[in-house]
């Protein structure tokens, strides 16, 4: 039997209070998780990336320390009920939906990762209300242009097959460990051997935990036909980009053009890391967060346009 892989965040993870809750939206169940103080002054709204569940984000959310944070299971993934259908539409009208169900107001920050990145964007360009959108690792430019259309293609290919295959072998093809750790290998990118176990563990743990194959097929066509550019102008309220420097998903440049086309935007670009922040440095990314909560009330009614920032020496 093979013996467990401890998180190298262990310590702080076990002494951050989580409780499990459920909440219907639209008459689908959504399972969330609630970290940290129950009565915190301020919330935090986390969205995970494609595939995942809400432990992706746990770390991030052990990192706010004094905050609630809460992270649901996207619809379909995790063990949360699928929408009718995975479009940026459906994302949008259940994250709407979730927040109000909740109770949660416009002083709830709200934070998205990845995949999360385009929904929380979409989400507030639509109109729901926040004092500060956190995208980390975001997907800031179209991913069926430019060098990464042809990956993106034979991506859609894998999952067109793994829906229309008969289902044993659709389900053992979306869930084939090997191909999920060649995933795992090529978005890590810390040479530290403990972490990389443990991340490949997260992944062979979580990353097949989806409701059904039509889901996850039309979430991934979500994710690759559109980007959080294309709500950048509709996007009025502060966003804090948390990128890194080595994200083979969306290069730095790329990151610098989204955030030159929102209207109050801090970029942060956190070194020696890929697309992987949540797992690999998410004390970075909780600290960027952490420090631009605090710094409300001296942005408050100063809109500001910046193209960089700096985390742990960053450069930009």
């Amino acid at each position: 039997m093979r013996a467990p892989v401890i998180s190298p965040y262990q310590s702080l993870t076990a002494s951050t209070p989580a409780v499990h809750r459920s909440v219907v939206v639209d008459g689908r169940t959504t399972h969330y998780w609630e970290y940290g103080p129950a009565d915190a002054q301020e919330t935090v709204l986390a969205v995970h990336g494609f595939r995942g569940d809400h432990h992706g984000l746990e770390t991030i959310a052990a990192h706010l320390v004094g905050k609630r944070v809460l992270v649901p299971d996207l619809p379909g993934f995790g063990i949360s009920d699928p929408l009718p259908v995975s479009d940026i539409d459906g994302y949008v009208g259940w994250l709407t939906g979730f927040h109000r169900a909740l109770g949660l107001t416009r002083d709830t920050v709200v934070l998205g990762h990845s995949f999360g990145s385009i929904v929380t964007a979409a989400a507030v360009a639509a109109g729901l209300g926040t004092r500060l959108l956190v995208l980390v690792n975001p997907i800031a430019a179209p991913a069926l242009q430019g060098p990464r259309a042809v990956a993106t293609g034979i991506a859609i290919g894998y999952y067109r097959a793994g829906a229309l295959l008969p289902r044993p072998l659709g389900l053992g093809l979306l869930r084939n460990r090997a191909i999920v750790r060649a995933m795992s290998v090529a978005m890590l990118k810390s040479h530290d051997r403990d972490l990389r176990r443990w991340v490949h563990e997260q992944h062979d743990r979580y990353f097949s935990a989806f409701a059904d194959r039509t889901s996850v097929l039309e979430a991934f066509r979500t994710s690759v036909t559109h980007d959080v550019s294309e709500y950048a102008d509709r996007i009025d309220v502060p966003v804090l980009l948390v990128a890194a420097e080595h994200d083979d998903i969306t290069a730095v440049p790329e990151q610098r053009a989204l955030a030159a086309r929102l209207r109050d935007a801090e970029l942060v670009v956190v070194p020696g890391v890929g697309h992987l922040v949540h797992y690999e440095t998410p004390g970075a990314a909780a600290d960027a967060v952490l420090r631009r909560m605090a710094d409300r009330p001296r942005r408050a009614g100063h809109p500001r346009r910046t193209g960089s920032g700096r985390a742990d020496g960053a450069t930009s």
